[in-house]
């Protein structure tokens, strides 16, 4: 009987040990940019494997949508973090005066691509140019198209707005569409019945870093320990989702995004590895979440020329580099 109360108080003081561990960790929210997607795998990794729970934190991710403004949220201090998308949002910042900056960017490319069909004399980079049309949506045309136009010499005349429906590009086999190479290229092959030509936007010179994560410099200061617990959290989670079982993740997604299916989700993860979008170039020494001064001051001097950032900004004032470039997870790289 004593032996059987030895037992049942250790296991009661294990349960209250773990439960005062877990109240001991501090709630804070991660809004992301759009609805959930594998494109956010890795942070659903690292709150289903308890990643961000192992150096304390309780995170709650918030997905965004068409009717969801994060950044606002970030802003007026309701949520902790922010998934951006591109660095011009961090620019912009600074021009404004708004203390916000960049702790990592979880992809060392930005998905945006530039599909064609095959076989019409457009399978070349250096092709795309000459397309009838340009099938752009508004916040490309005024972004990377800019840089497109200026430097590499496309007609901004071409242009025509893209509404999200593949149906023109599959239809005109001599136009060009933007898209997500998570998601267009699959759109195209379910509904135009072939696959198209994907052409990287990072890969020919469109350098910024994209899934970044944003945060006040007000939490920066406060709570630094905070800030790094989720960088390296979000890093881990990341080489865990693309290289470790996903599943419990994928169910989390799928939870939270009742649209999202398996063979979207098994289509985006293989182009994530296939076109290195999360890890390649600086990330396979520094660790995922890695960034540079030069790749960054690279793309701002693009962004000026091409007349969508404004000269004279103080762009360090955008990023920190103090939170990553660790080689943090490179261990669970399989």
């Amino acid at each position: 009987m004593i032996g059987n109360r030895k037992i049942l108080a250790g296991s009661i003081a294990l349960l209250v040990a773990g439960t005062l561990a877990a109240a001991a960790n501090e709630k804070v929210t991660f809004g992301t940019n759009w609805l959930a997607e594998p494109e956010h795998g890795g942070y659903y990794q690292a709150v289903a494997d308890g990643t961000y729970a192992a150096c304390g934190l309780d995170v709650t991710i918030m997905q965004g949508g068409p009717q969801v403004s994060g950044r606002p949220m970030l802003l007026a201090g309701k949520i902790d973090f922010y998934m951006g998308g591109n660095l011009l949002s961090a620019f912009d910042a600074v021009q404004q005066g708004i203390p916000m900056r960049v702790v990592a960017s979880d992809f060392q490319k930005d998905p945006q691509v530039i599909m064609s069909h095959p076989g019409e004399g457009l399978d070349k980079w250096e092709d795309l140019k000459n397309a009838d049309q340009y099938i752009m949506g508004d916040e490309g045309a005024q972004t990377f198209f800019q840089w497109m136009v200026t430097d590499l010499g496309y007609d901004a005349a071409k242009r025509v707005p893209y509404t999200f429906n593949p149906a023109p590009f599959i239809a005109n086999k001599k136009s060009i569409q933007q898209g997500y190479v998570t998601s267009e290229p699959f759109a195209v092959q379910k509904q135009g019945g072939f696959v198209p030509n994907q052409f990287l936007l990072a890969d020919y010179g469109w350098d910024t870093y994209a899934t970044t994560i944003e945060v006040m410099q007000d939490t920066i200061d406060k709570r630094p320990e905070v800030v790094q617990c989720f960088v390296d959290g979000s890093a881990k989670g990341w080489y865990n989702y693309l290289y470790g079982d996903n599943k419990a993740a994928n169910e989390m997604i799928k939870k939270d995004n009742p649209d999202m299916t398996d063979e979207q989700i098994a289509f985006s993860i293989e182009q994530l590895k296939k076109f290195g979008v999360v890890d390649s170039g600086d990330s396979e020494k520094l660790g995922i979440g890695a960034m540079t001064d030069a790749r960054i001051q690279s793309f701002y001097d693009k962004m000026v020329k091409a007349k969508v950032a404004q000269p004279g900004i103080d762009i360090k004032k955008a990023y920190t580099l103090a939170f990553i470039n660790k080689g943090v997870g490179l261990e669970l790289k399989k």
